[in-house]
């Protein structure tokens, strides 16, 4: 049977956001977010999670109330477990403050128990994902220093750490369903050699999983040439479908209004893709184009994100400023930009 071809987004701030009062629009009228998302092509919504983040969002009873109103609009629903009160990403893999002290035997029954607990209360409500994480941009491990890989810590003895945490996870998801799918996502585009080398590690280690994840942002990760090379040799090698779960291009520079962004100065672009909505357009034609022409069938999509992560409010749980509004596909106000309709030109 066939499968469609997954046009995500990933809105974790979007319940903050609603919260502090912001808002979205479609042609000046004001909408359900994902009401706009789904009309303009949008197949599934990607959501972190996190153990127990101070600012007290992307939780696990935030994330049962988004849950429902993913599932209640049938759309693909993924996942993202970080393992972590904060943001888990490959400068920052920091334990839950409640397993800090745990021995390892310890870690891996809380990564067991955790899965199982979060799993186990969505499905009770009728809203399980069909896709999970295990983990977040786990390129350099997780769960450090425990299940650290990179550099003293890339030790043979250190990747069966890391693998067992992994599987740790990975059980806890089949036991509750098996019918969920399984990524292991790590941030490598553009970088064919260190994908091969993580992916053998976890082939060596027998780790069961699903799906190939990856991170693909233009001013980090090389060009999208890059990204096709990466792509074409990763199906070739592992056979394994694969998603490019985060990517984002800018539709402005402009900080007059006092932003600060990531991405903010032309030297930061790519040859024919200038920061306006049309040049963001431009960009995400051709990097779905290119996922969905990954040989064998085997990129079955992609994820933007933070659309939706529009500049309404000065503080943030997160605890810094909103640096990525301009990587949005939403304007400051957020209205909604032409460039998210490219999502409907690709087929279901």
């Amino acid at each position: 049977m066939a499968r469609h071809f997954l046009k995500g987004m990933d809105i974790s701030f979007t319940d903050e956001i609603e919260a502090g009062g912001g808002s979205y629009f479609e042609n000046g009228e004001q909408r359900d977010i994902l009401d706009i998302l789904q009309r303009s092509g949008v197949n599934s919504i990607r959501l972190r999670i996190w153990n127990d983040p101070a600012g007290g969002y992307c939780n696990l009873e935030r994330t049962l109330a988004m849950a429902k109103r993913i599932k209640s609009r049938g759309l693909h629903f993924l996942l993202d477990f970080h393992y972590s009160d904060r943001w888990a990403d490959p400068a920052n893999q920091w334990k839950p403050k409640a397993w800090e002290d745990l021995n390892f035997d310890g870690l891996l029954e809380a990564v067991r128990g955790y899965t199982h607990e979060v799993l186990s209360a969505l499905a009770e409500q009728g809203t399980l994902p069909d896709m999970v994480q295990v983990g977040n941009e786990i390129t350099p491990g997780m769960l450090w220093d425990d299940g650290k890989v990179d550099g003293e810590y890339d030790t043979d003895d250190q990747w069966e750490k890391l693998t067992d945490l992994v599987n740790a996870g990975v059980s806890a998801v089949r036991a509750v369903d098996p019918g969920i799918e399984l990524m292991i996502h790590i941030d490598r585009g553009g970088d064919w050699p260190s994908t091969l080398k993580f992916l053998e590690r976890f082939e060596r280690h027998e780790v069961d999983f699903d799906v190939i994840g990856q991170s693909f942002y233009p001013w980090w990760h090389g060009t999208l040439r890059d990204l096709r090379d990466n792509l074409t040799a990763t199906a070739d090698r592992f056979g394994k479908p694969i998603i490019v779960v985060e990517t984002a291009y800018p539709w402005t520079l402009d900080q007059t209004k006092g932003h600060s962004f990531i991405v903010g100065s032309e030297d930061q672009l790519h040859e024919g893709y200038p920061a306006t909505v049309e040049g963001q357009a431009a960009y995400l034609r051709d990097f779905a184009k290119l996922v969905a022409d990954t040989p064998d069938g085997l990129g079955i999509g992609f994820h933007w994100w933070e659309p939706a992560w529009i500049p309404s409010q000065e503080q943030w749980s997160v605890g810094h400023p909103n640096n990525w509004a301009n990587l949005t596909l939403f304007d400051f106000e957020g209205n909604k930009l032409h460039s998210l309709d490219v999502c409907g030109e690709f087929g279901e």
